[in-house]
């Protein structure tokens, strides 16, 4: 009997019980939304920027991976050119990141790195 006695909840005495049950939830919804839907909510708006002001000229990168340069706009499309004669056309949202000159110098600057550090590697396998 003791065993089941302790298994019964206890009556709530008052709006002490209630202020400790709401309290943790509480906490838990904002810790939620500073870590989780807040900064989700800034990268969609930075996201919804980037897209808004592509323009002519503009090198980009698609969610499925393909480089190049937007020919054309319109309202909700992009005209790409990927190669000499080739146009393909992408929704806006289709649109993964707009390309800037540092960038690309940066990307390019880690590639010749990593290269250069390869090299330096078999170099040294090579000696002993």
């Amino acid at each position: 009997m003791p065993f089941i006695s302790l298994l019964q909840a206890a009556p709530a005495t008052g709006s002490g019980s209630l202020l400790m049950t709401v309290l943790p939830l509480a906490l838990i919804f904002v810790i939620f939304y500073f870590f989780m839907i807040r900064p989700q909510n800034k990268k969609q708006k930075e996201t919804e920027k980037m897209i808004a002001a592509l323009k002519k000229g503009d090198k980009i990168i698609t969610i499925g991976g393909i480089h190049g340069t937007v020919s054309s706009t319109k309202e909700k499309t992009v005209i790409v050119k990927v190669d000499d004669n080739t146009k393909i056309e992408f929704l806006r949202s289709a649109i993964s990141t707009v390309v800037t000159d540092k960038a690309e110098k940066n990307s390019k600057k880690d590639t010749v790195e990593a290269v250069t550090a390869e090299a330096e590697k078999a170099i040294e396998e090579e000696k002993k």
